[in-house]
């Protein structure tokens, strides 16, 4: 274990910090210090077997020696680890870690709170994606607090850890499949192993003795013969038979009074409050032997189900997301490739040096079925980078167009109702306001941007650009401005629609497509870090770098400003539970 960790960390961490993205995270992120932690312990578990062999070291001697050395060595690390975080060594915790231990949309970031994979996993979800391992794993969950062994407790700890993070954020569900399909199988283990014991012994229906009574001469204890019985019943026919075998020889032996009583294990806890339900349970002789085979008959008829629902749970997930099947009124089904038809839209009748202004949730789809540069995608680590995109999709027509133009030969959006960018507008304006405060002025949730249930947008939502394109020649009196906007391709069922950006900025173009012009890390490297083009130097003027209170291992003037905005911001989200 030593050898094949310590190679694994230092060569995977040796590789990742050579990315430029990455550096010395591994060694500084707070949300990475457990496998620091678990390297250095190894080491010095080495260390400490290599000194017991050269100084040839007693067990009594080495096992004081080796919880000295640990405490020593606990209270250095202490020192080290206080002096480290005075100097602002380590990085903070990231919004999506800190995610984990809140409740969604309080984590202080409007661009973390805007994700819907980080809502909570709901009851339906664990159904869908779990199945009958939702009702089989909790009872192996105790089978195994019944009797722990070494193994058992990581198993239990990996299932109350996994279970903890899918209850808290639902792209997480995925953790819980192994252990919930162990659990299951301990489950079915048990069930299998009482049911063909009793299927075995059929004869006890009609009140004959077990097998191994029978010819048996010597006396058996009553004591023995009821621990007996109870062990036929529960399924274990070995003990049942040793407690037989012992019962004839001797009888139970009566308990020191000098002994002093001991602690009772979880084992006997267990035991001692199920023992009524066991005892009512096994004087139900035939009700044992009709469970036992409705169990084995069942059990058929469920794992095929069970199979047959993974397989069309497999088929559906492994789909391309980006199509889907849908009906009509008429009830006339249809593919809807509305997505990928607009993708390849832009792949075929754009110029290859085109750029596409799009949220950056579509920033992958855009960059791989496209083949097109987007302003933004799952990968931007820039906050203000973001808000920036917001700003622009939720700002006024004209003022959004002075951005666009330096930026974007195209604006993409998504249509069509459900979670298009109407829906996600609320998010862009809060994320926009969070780095540009003049967006929501006195207001970090953005109430003021929005629509009704009715779909009437409110007077700040009406004038944005997100709105104008939207609604463009679809909803009443809505028309984006054709001086500065042209309406380049909707799609057959208005889920995607691409407007060209008129009078764009050549020179901000030529500015932005210069090498010269690139923060790179080393010259003709892959990682350059965005510049934007002087003519936007009035719109990145007015930015604020995002804080977090949370923050509170970095090193930063405090910002009186910064933590009131927070504190706003949690204050207005908990009025809206």
């Amino acid at each position: 274990l030593h050898r094949s960790y310590s190679l694994f960390f230092i060569v995977g961490t040796t590789l990742a910090t050579r990315v430029p993205v990455v550096g010395l995270t591994p060694l500084r992120s707070l949300e990475q210090m457990g496998p620091v932690a678990v390297f250095v312990f190894l080491q010095f578990l080495s260390v400490c077997d290599f000194l017991r062999h050269r100084w040839k070291m007693s067990k009594d001697t080495f096992d004081a020696f080796r919880k000295a050395a640990f405490m020593a060595c606990c209270c250095v690390g202490v020192v080290i680890v206080a002096f480290l975080f005075q100097m602002g060594y380590f990085g903070p915790i990231s919004a999506r870690v800190r995610g984990l231990f809140v409740r969604h949309t309080r984590t202080g970031n409007p661009l973390v709170d805007s994700v819907a994979e980080h809502q909570a996993t709901s009851p339906r979800a664990y159904w869908q994606y779990l199945y009958y391992t939702c009702y089989l794993g909790p009872p192996g969950f105790l089978i195994l607090l019944r009797n722990v062994s070494d193994s058992q407790y990581f198993l239990l700890l990996y299932a109350s850890i996994t279970y903890y993070f899918s209850a808290k954020m639902s792209r997480l569900l995925l953790l819980l499949g192994p252990i919930a399909s162990v659990l299951s199988g301990v489950t079915l283990a048990k069930l299998l192993h009482w049911a063909m014991d009793e299927c075995k012994n059929f004869s006890e229906a009609w009140g004959e003795p077990p097998a191994s009574v029978v010819g048996s001469k010597k006396p058996v204890t009553p004591a023995a013969q009821e621990k007996a019985q109870v062990a036929q019943h529960s399924g274990k026919r070995g003990e049942a038979q040793t407690a037989m075998a012992k019962g004839k020889s001797k009888s139970k032996r009566p308990k020191p009074a000098s002994e002093e009583p001991e602690m009772p294990t979880l084992s006997a806890i267990i035991d001692e409050a199920a023992e009524p339900l066991v005892e009512a349970f096994n004087e139900q002789v035939h009700l044992r032997k009709a469970g036992a085979i409705l169990f084995l008959s069942g059990g058929l008829f469920f794992a095929s189900d069970f199979v047959q629902y993974s397989i069309r749970v497999g088929k559906a997930m492994s789909q391309p997301s980006i199509m889907f099947k849908s009906r009509l009124s008429n009830g006339e089904e249809i593919i809807v490739d509305d997505y990928r038809e607009a993708y390849w839209w832009l792949r075929d009748n754009t110029p290859l040096d085109s750029r596409i202004m799009a949220w950056w949730d579509y920033g992958y789809q855009i960059n791989g079925l496209a083949n097109r540069t987007t302003l933004a995608d799952g990968n931007t680590w820039n906050h203000e980078h973001i808000a920036t995109l917001g700003r622009c999709l939720t700002g006024e027509e004209k003022m959004a167009h002075g951005i666009a133009r330096h930026l974007a030969d195209f604006v993409l959006i998504w249509a069509g109702g459900g979670g298009d960018d109407l829906a996600k507008s609320p998010h862009m304006a809060r994320i926009a306001n969070s780095v540009y405060r003049d967006v929501c002025p006195g207001d970090p949730t953005c109430k003021m941007f929005g629509a009704d249930r009715q779909g009437n947008p409110t007077p700040m939502m009406a004038k944005s650009l997100l709105w104008k394109l939207h609604g463009h020649n679809h909803k009443n009196n809505v028309t984006a401005d054709p001086e500065l906007f042209e309406e380049a391709y909707s799609s057959k069922h208005g889920l995607v629609r691409i407007f060209r950006v008129l009078n764009i900025s050549e020179e901000s173009k030529r500015w932005a497509a210069d090498p010269a012009n690139w923060k790179c890390d080393a010259p003709g490297s892959w990682y350059c870090e965005g510049q934007y083009p002087p003519a936007l130097s009035w719109l990145i003027q007015q930015r604020r770098a995002f804080q977090q209170l949370e923050d509170f291992n970095t090193k930063r003037k405090v910002d009186k400003e910064a933590e009131e905005y927070q504190k706003e911001y949690h204050a207005r989200m908990d009025k809206s539970r």
